[in-house]
């Protein structure tokens, strides 16, 4: 039996070394699927990132005697829109904007909403009812109703679809935050801190933010994706990004009309933003594996 069990006391000391997210970066790299979307995201990042420095066509330059050409033209690999402008071009460039307006306000509401969810989950009591039932009002709205009411009022433009949508992500990351603050504000570690003479906002800085970003952070990085839909549908409602600024839910919009005779060129800004969401997604659900101890 000692023979048998020193191979797994030696697994036990490395993983210890390793510390907690050491362990989670194996899994997570040993998980094929997270890393092929983590590979295609990358590359749709570093592609909107560096675009000036890619050679591509101007974005902007359009020719009404080269609208709608089909995919293969020389010059232009992805064809050209309505206007005559490069489409691979403009999937590229609108990827930045896209990109930004998607995944912004996921990172807003998750500062935000955790700040809330943690005090609201550690203080109880009054401070609980204050922040949850506020947000408990946000709840009575579907997403996209909320972010298109909030983007109605405040005009179109991107500074103002990342409010809305801010706005709009915050009280399930609250929601979230409150929940695993409170199943560890009891704990004993939270108690021996309470007893050293901590104040609260140190008990909720070190002790109880430390034990709750992971899975605020796993749920957060899941909501991504819808961000990204609904980013694109304010573009493409007019709420949004403003012409001529290539943005993939905004060219949805332009690209409406040439369904008819170019259905693959119209569908390209809708293939980039699904292959964004789904990659968020399976991504998040690899990190919500990695970071399970059970596995």
């Amino acid at each position: 039996m000692a023979i048998a069990t020193e191979p797994l006391r030696e697994i036990a000391i490395v993983e210890k070394r390793r510390g907690y997210w050491g362990t989670v970066g194996r899994r997570l790299v040993r998980d094929p699927v997270s890393m092929i979307c983590a590979g295609i995201l990358l590359l749709i990042f570093l592609s909107a990132i560096f675009a000036p420095w890619l050679g591509l066509a101007d974005p902007f330059r359009g020719s009404m005697i080269t609208r709608l050409r089909p995919f293969g033209t020389e010059g232009h690999p992805l064809g050209t829109d309505e206007l005559g402008r490069d489409m691979l071009s403009r999937l590229i460039y609108g990827g930045r904007l896209s990109l930004l307006i998607g995944i912004l306000p996921v990172f807003n509401a998750f500062v935000i909403g955790t700040i809330l969810g943690v005090i609201a989950g550690y203080n109880g009591g009054w401070a609980n009812s204050a922040i949850m039932r506020t947000i408990d009002v946000f709840y009575a709205f579907p997403s996209v109703l909320l972010a298109i009411a909030i983007s109605g009022a405040l005009g179109a433009g991107v500074l103002n679809s990342i409010v809305s949508l801010t706005i709009v992500f915050i009280p399930p990351i609250a929601r979230v935050a409150e929940s695993v603050t409170t199943s560890v504000r009891n704990l004993d570690f939270v108690d021996a801190a309470r007893a050293s003479g901590a104040s609260a906002l140190t008990i909720m800085r070190v002790h109880v933010m430390g034990n709750v970003l992971g899975p605020i952070f796993v749920y957060a990085t899941s909501l991504i994706s819808v961000s990204m839909i609904l980013a694109a549908g304010l573009s493409f409602l007019g709420l949004g990004t403003r012409p001529p600024q290539p943005e993939w839910g905004l060219m949805l919009n332009t690209l409406r009309t040439a369904i008819y005779v170019d259905p693959w060129l119209a569908a390209l800004p809708g293939v980039m933003i699904f292959a964004v969401s789904i990659g968020f997604n399976l991504l998040s659900d690899g990190l919500r594996s990695a970071m399970d101890i059970r596995n």
